[in-house]
């Protein structure tokens, strides 16, 4: 099994940075993929960002341009450095370790999330 922890969030104003992150209990290198996922209150979860197991990446559109995902590999952990915060970014960021099934298809870990909070 594999365990995630988030760390990082905080209270930021608009138009701040912060950098959250993801330790994995095992090497990250080896795991298909890592991702970042946000929850607003009384939303739907939302995927913001992954990043594989060679290092590609991907942005939801809303984020694209202003967040960066990146990975230590000695450190098995995942960042996501945000930056132009807005209101809108304001939720519960979780992080999911994704790990390739010997028999197919693919199991998925979550954290517990942390909050990031963007206000004046």
């Amino acid at each position: 099994q594999v365990q995630v922890v988030e760390s990082g969030g905080g209270l930021v104003q608009p138009g701040g940075s912060l950098r959250i992150s993801c330790a994995a209990s095992i090497s990250i290198s080896r795991l298909y993929a890592m991702a970042w996922y946000r929850q607003a209150s009384g939303q739907q979860r939302e995927l913001v960002a992954t990043i594989d197991g060679g290092g590609a990446t991907n942005y939801a559109d809303s984020v694209k341009g202003r967040f960066t995902i990146s990975r230590d590999n000695a450190k098995n952990t995942v960042y996501l450095q945000m930056n132009s915060l807005k209101p809108e970014d304001t939720a519960v960021y979780y992080c999911k370790a994704d790990r390739r099934r010997f028999g197919g298809g693919f199991d998925g870990y979550w954290g517990q999330g942390t909050q990031v909070t963007v206000s004046s």
